[in-house]
């Protein structure tokens, strides 16, 4: 990040996180990310001009559904597969109203979580907009918050 950008972006996270106090980083100078609410869904806003709406599941507590408390060696695959079908029910719920609004689908795999991702480029300069993107977001996945 160039120090122009990187400038640019410490002065819009400060913007954001007083007109949204529920953003936080996961990593000093990051990505911005919120809790929408008890569904779990995240909203996050990158640097790069990025909103990304996500809902996952930790591979850890899907290998602990499947194998009900007893010692299994479960294949990743396996386990992702599973993930990605205990979500579906969360992500069907807004898939329709998100890709009307702009945003892109994506799958998103790791060893920690398996998770369904939907982004949408923004202008960063353009803080009204982008504030009022953020407001949608939490009106439509985090129950209004």
């Amino acid at each position: 990040m160039t120090e122009a950008v990187s400038s640019a972006w410490m002065q819009l996270r400060q913007e954001l996180t007083r007109s949204f106090p529920r953003f936080y980083e996961l990593e000093p100078n990051g990505p911005l990310v919120m809790d929408l609410g008890e569904d779990g869904w995240l909203l996050e806003v990158r640097a790069e001009g990025t909103v990304v709406c996500q809902y996952g599941i930790a591979m850890e507590d899907v290998m602990a559904l499947m194998s009900d408390g007893t010692p299994e060696d479960l294949g990743t695959d396996e386990v992702a597969k599973q993930a990605k079908y205990f979500i579906q029910p969360s992500v069907n719920k807004y898939r329709a109203l998100l890709l009307q609004s702009g945003f892109v689908e994506e799958n998103e795999m790791t060893d920690e979580f398996v998770a369904v991702t939907f982004s949408r480029t923004v202008d960063l300069h353009n803080l009204p907009k982008l504030e009022d993107l953020l407001r949608w977001c939490c009106r439509e996945l985090g129950r209004g918050l």
